[in-house]
């Protein structure tokens, strides 16, 4: 019966060249090495049924030895051999070996019992590498490979921390011997100084691990290392063969790495969490520390002494909205996400919710942002209120230097002569031309009253206004106020018995006509002088209608000139008429009008003064009309950005609503659309910009009201903001949804369930669910519960107290039964094979078995092991354990 061995059915990476009939040019020196190794191989599991062999084709021509070798691998009887020793028993008990290597699965090509009973040594190597095969590598597996594959991988794995070893084959990648040193070294450190070995020295290196294997790894020496170093390409099979003895020496050291790895993957999960942990605790405390500095900067509204002040403060405002606080609105709504997302992988990965320490919990931050908007709202109208309040006061400060200068001047003189006694020793003519001369002056004094009364006006405005004192004193005030009122009103000149004495008619008519001049120069002189008052007067105005209302003011008073001319004219006439007298008449004329210093000349100049400054006048208005235009320019440019950018903003944030609790497509679908949705608002950042530099110049001109829109810039700064913080907490709960749907194998059509029965509930349609709406989809779908089991569970789908269930949290609810995630006994027992089965583990094992930096991580969190097995330095992995799935601060 001839068996045929099939390569494909046994190891996919066997060659052609295992088909042994047609493989008649076997390297004599891969001959003499497979000679040698298989030999050292079959002994080292017939040593443990007493046996061996010592010529690889003679000992195996009976079967006997052969179905020996098989039973021992196995760990199965073979049928019963034959005893006889006629070659048809010989070739029965081998075709007896064949038949079982067959049922194994493994197919025989050109390998005969007759070959194997001749002695034929190729056809015995072919029959002995298929059992090697077979039993002793085909099993290997690394990561879904196997076999060859798999035995190369978990080679280079192991030697990858040798910087001089790189495994690429199985032949002259261990020439050096360096790679069989790294194995041993690898795990089993204490047998080999590995640095003092040499790659330039062959043969040390190769004996060094054979012998140590021999001698402590129970691995017979299957090789010489002269026979290795002296051939250009040692044998593929013999290496293997070798090797894979390793592999199996090791095989407990396998089952630590498993064990290695499941709790480096657990580790990693913890690792990651604990660092978005510490990334959250300190982006709160930062954030926090930052609003805490804000909050009162923004409360302080003591105002400045000047504009400029003011003005600078404004500034200071302007940057910190536009510079300061938008990356502090990224960092809060990162710091939303960052907690959401963590808390999304804990439950996934079974680890209790993460709970801030105190003060920085979401709400917490929440609250604290809340008052920093609160300190925030009404301060840039304040600023405003100020600086129009300064103005103001400029403006009038400016009006009462420009009113009490001018009547300063008039005043001066006029107390000397009131407080003159002359009248006490005057004749009767003399007392009458006092009474006249009195006469003029009151007429005089009354002109004067309308602007006394608006200096007083001014001046009490101001005294009680809250600001510094401004360029005029309060000595100039109560100078104006209380002398001007005082000084004229309660003389009384008494009544004059003297007899009236007769004077000349002429005389008389000339002291008529200077009374008369005395009477009408008077309020002339004042109206001209209130005239060139009101022409030079400043003023502020934040509209054309107030513009166009001055301007109005300023015709009608130009329209009045013509009389006021008239009238100069007409007092000039009485003046001339006098000199015509004296003239004519040659009368001797003592001094000059005694009831009035106001002189012709005098009035003729301020005549001409008056008509230089109404031009000036026009000029002024005509340059304020064109900054109001200006202004209006503004106010409609803004207003027609604002109108736009406002409504875009609310649009977009019912767009994501809709697109967050639609269920077209799957959440990879959303997600993409999301993002596209981001893109565009991302873009569309230089229009606020753009909107933000209107804004300044708005300010800059002391713009206070806009009647072109209802959008005011900090409406415009909120809404965009809410929208920057809206779509990326959207585009996480999006990707926390795909977290959760992966790690707990939901289904679209599942997840399509949960958002059409959430969104039901969702009556408010804020994309949350209250407690109520809460329980009352849990009732709906069957649940039948108490006070205290709601609790339970709203304390696991609300951890952080908020009052509401989002989506998110709702789905995780659902599906918490399906997740396949590990548990503390499982790390457990990884932990107990790292540890040799040991209650406890070394410093040295953790080094040994883990990734450097996770060895460390579990040595500087591991408490000390204080069993009564305990040495010195033992760690205690079982609470170690427990506590990975239990506190989260570790």
């Amino acid at each position: 019966m001839d068996h045929h061995y099939d390569p494909q059915q046994t190891n996919d990476y066997m060659q052609p060249e295992e088909d042994w009939d047609r493989d008649l040019l076997l390297d004599p020196a891969w001959e003499k090495q497979q000679r040698k190794t298989f030999t050292a191989w079959c002994n080292s599991h017939l040593r443990k049924a007493g046996t061996q062999i010592e010529n690889i084709e003679e000992d195996f021509r009976d079967g006997l030895k052969l179905m020996l070798l098989l039973e021992v691998i196995s760990g199965e009887r073979l049928a019963k051999p034959e005893r006889g020793k006629m070659r048809v028993h010989k070739i029965s008990n081998v075709n007896k070996a064949l038949d079982f290597i067959a049922s194994k699965g493994v197919k025989l090509v050109s390998i005969g019992a007759e070959e194997i009973v001749d002695g034929n040594v190729k056809m015995t190597l072919g029959m002995i590498w298929t059992i090697i095969l077979r039993f002793a590598i085909q099993d290997i597996s690394v990561e879904e490979t196997s076999a060859k594959e798999g035995l190369l991988l978990w080679c280079q794995r192991k030697t990858a921390p040798y910087k001089n070893v790189n495994i690429q084959n199985f032949h002259i990648s261990w020439k050096d011997g360096l790679g069989f040193c790294a194995l041993i070294h690898r795990h089993r450190p204490e047998l080999i100084d590995y640095g003092k070995l040499r790659k330039d020295d062959p043969l040390t290196n190769l004996n060094t691990a054979f012998d140590v294997a021999e001698k402590y790894l129970d691995i017979p020496k299957m090789l010489d290392a002269e026979d290795i170093v002296g051939t250009a390409r040692p044998d593929e099979k013999a290496i293997m063969t070798y090797v894979s003895s390793f592999y199996h020496a090791f095989s407990g050291a396998q089952k630590a790495e498993t064990a290695a790895n499941r709790i480096c993957k657990v580790l990693a999960v913890n690792q990651e969490n604990e660092q978005l942990m510490e990334d959250y605790e300190k982006l709160a405390s930062d954030l926090l520390e930052w609003i805490r500095r804000t909050i009162p900067w923004l409360e302080n509204r003591a105002p400045e002494n000047t504009m400029q002040a003011m003005q600078q403060k404004l500034e200071d405002f302007r940057d910190y909205r536009r510079l300061h606080k938008p990356p502090k609105v990224q960092e809060k709504c990162q710091l939303e996400i960052n907690f959401n997302t963590l808390q999304t992988k804990l439950r996934l990965s079974n680890r209790p919710a993460f709970m801030p320490s105190e003060g920085k919990m979401v709400s917490d931050i929440n609250n604290a942002w809340g008052g920093l908007e609160q300190a925030e709202k009404g301060y840039e109208e304040w600023l405003l209120n100020e600086i129009r309040r300064l103005e103001r006061l400029d403006h009038l400060a400016e009006k009462f230097r420009q009113k009490a200068s001018i009547h300063e001047s008039w005043t001066d003189g006029k107390e000397a002569m009131l407080q003159q006694k002359d009248y006490e020793t005057a004749t009767l003519s003399e007392i009458k031309a006092l009474l006249k001369k009195h006469e003029a002056f009151e007429s005089d004094l009354a002109a004067h009253q309308d602007r006394v009364e608006q200096i007083a006006a001014i001046a009490q405005e101001l005294k009680y206004a809250v600001f510094s004192p401004h360029r005029c004193t309060a000595r100039v005030i109560k100078k104006i106020c209380d002398y001007s009122y005082q000084a004229w009103g309660g003389r009384s000149m008494g009544t004059f018995d003297s007899p009236a004495q007769r004077t000349e008619k002429l005389l008389e008519t000339i002291d008529q006509l200077y009374l008369e001049y005395a009477k009408r120069a008077a309020p002339f002189n004042n109206w001209m002088e209130g005239a060139m008052e009101d022409l030079q007067d400043t003023f502020i105005v934040h509209t054309i209608e107030e513009i166009q209302g001055l301007t109005t003011a300023h015709e009608q008073f130009k329209a009045t000139l013509p009389d006021a001319d008239k009238e100069r004219q007409a007092i000039l006439g009485i003046h001339n008429e006098v000199s015509k007298i004296v003239q004519t008449y040659h009368v001797n004329m003592a001094g000059t009008n005694p009831y009035t210093t106001i002189t012709p000349q005098e009035i003729n100049g301020k005549w001409e003064h008056v008509r230089q400054l109404v031009p000036r006048r026009d000029q002024a208005l005509m340059e304020e009309h064109a900054r109001q235009q200006q202004n209006e320019r503004l106010r409609k440019q803004f207003g027609a950005q604002a109108n736009v950018i406002g409504p875009w903003i609310q649009t977009k944030m019912e767009e994501i609503g809709r697109i967050s609790i639609e269920m077209h497509g799957t959440l990879e679908d959303q997600l993409n659309h999301l993002r596209q949705y981001e893109k565009s608002i991302v873009n569309y950042k230089p229009k606020i910009d753009q909107l933000e530099g209107d804004h300044q110049q708005i300010q800059e001109a002391l713009i206070f009201d806009n009647k072109h829109t209802n959008y005011t810039m900090e409406h415009i700064r909120v809404g965009w903001e809410q929208l920057l913080t809206t779509i990326a907490r959207t585009i996480n709960e999006v990707e926390n949804q795909i977290l959760t749907r992966d790690a707990k194998g939901i289904s679209q059509e599942q997840m399509n369930e949960f958002r059409a029965s959430f969104n039901h509930f969702d009556r408010k349609k804020t994309g949350m669910m209250d407690c109520e709406d809460f329980r009352a989809c849990l009732i709906s779908m069957g649940y039948n519960m108490g006070e205290a089991e709601f609790a339970r569970i709203m304390s696991i789908v609300d951890p952080n107290r908020m009052g509401v269930v989002t989506f998110q949290a709702f789905i995780d609810f659902m599906s918490r039964e399906t997740a396949d995630t590990d548990t503390a006994d499982q790390v457990m027992a990884s932990f107990k094979i790292l540890a040799g089965d040991k209650n406890y583990i070394t410093v040295d094992e953790l080094r040994r078995e883990l990734p450097p930096d996770q060895a460390e991580y579990c040595i500087a969190r591991m408490a000390p092991y204080n069993g009564r097995d305990a040495v010195p330095g033992a760690l205690d992995y079982m609470s170690f354990s427990t506590a990975l799935y239990g506190e989260s601060d570790l």
